[in-house]
């Protein structure tokens, strides 16, 4: 077994002093889960609030799911009318945007057309998947260098047909927003998750860090060849995953992943089975994940090296799984 330890966790804190709460549910098509240490007189149900009106804003601003959320709204408003955005929504679609141009567009915030032509959206999957003709044709209607974003009046203009997608950034932007609302309360020991991404503040209630497995591809253990297990031992510092067998389907041998490339207009398609990323910020480390995914093993790893991205990438080898570590977490290994 190989361990984590980042800066922030390898020092020594005093156990907190109130037993573990545990509390869970269902959010964004996924669960969410949170074990934490409450303060006096802090109780489980002021929590579980907290939680559930957290996760409500999200999914009322963000979600491509839900027909009346700001972000469907905005993929419906008119050719050239400005959306004055809340807060959150402008907040992940700025750094979306961003990592869109740090990237080359590996990450891309506006390929909705393209998530709904592959099944991946709410519609399901389509009767017969997309031809090159289908492809270019939604193609155009995508790219983030459509997109331009006021600053000064929080605003997004919609050039005409552009739909955007969160899911790559939506969800590790969550689990900030709870760990800001536990913060606000008072809250300094917990973990959270949301669909495998989570972030984690103080210690157990042994005085230890909150100790966390990597993900493998579920067939990993069923392979010749598979890395070791490596844990994290977290203390202010969040963990993103994006892999190739989360959604997916079969397009005869061919795994067809919900992780699209805007460069083909199709699933990405490198020999990359997922890739973990450790940042301060989930929202930063789940949208790292799916660009180093895009990129594919050699470009993401020259990326994540020259940005001191502190990831972990599987890959898909012929007798298994092999692994590789970006030199910023190799430094973490204890």
């Amino acid at each position: 077994m190989r361990v984590l330890l980042p800066p922030l966790a390898s020092t020594p804190l005093p156990p907190p002093p109130a037993p573990m709460r545990g509390l869970a549910g269902e959010t964004m098509g996924t669960c969410w889960s949170l074990k934490c240490v409450l303060p006096p007189p802090l109780e489980v149900p002021a929590v579980e609030a907290a939680v559930q009106q957290e996760l409500a804003r999200v999914i009322a601003q963000m979600s491509g799911w839900e027909p009346q959320s700001a972000l469907c709204r905005f993929n419906r408003a008119p050719a050239g009318s400005w959306q004055v955005l809340e807060a959150e929504f402008f907040e992940v679609l700025a750094h979306a945007v961003a990592l869109a141009e740090e990237s080359d567009g590996a990450f891309d915030p506006t390929l909705g057309a393209l998530v709904d032509l592959w099944g991946f959206g709410p519609a399901g999957a389509p009767a017969q998947y997309p031809g090159d003709a289908d492809i270019v044709r939604e193609s155009r209607r995508c790219g983030w260098h459509r997109l331009r974003l006021d600053a000064s009046r929080r605003a997004a203009l919609q050039p005409g047909g552009l739909c955007l997608d969160l899911s790559g950034i939506a969800k590790g932007y969550a689990v900030d927003l709870l760990a800001r609302r536990l913060d606000a309360l008072g809250v300094a020991n917990y973990l959270v998750e949301i669909g495998g991404e989570l972030t984690a503040r103080g210690v157990k209630c042994d005085g230890t860090p909150w100790w966390v497995g990597f993900e493998l591809p579920p067939d990993a253990d069923r392979m010749p060849r598979s890395p070791a297990p490596l844990r994290a031992g977290l203390s202010d510092w969040a963990a993103a995953t994006s892999g190739d067998y989360r959604r997916f389907f079969l397009d005869g041998t061919t795994r067809r992943s919900h992780t699209l490339d805007a460069r083909s207009g199709a699933p990405a398609a490198s020999d990359v089975a997922s890739v973990t990323v450790l940042h301060r910020s989930c929202m930063q480390a789940d949208a790292l994940a799916t660009a180093l995914m895009v990129m594919g093993a050699q470009a993401g790893r020259q990326w994540a090296d020259a940005r001191d991205v502190a990831a972990r990438f599987v890959l898909r080898v012929p007798e298994g799984h092999a692994e590789w570590l970006s030199p910023a977490l190799a430094t973490m290994l204890d």
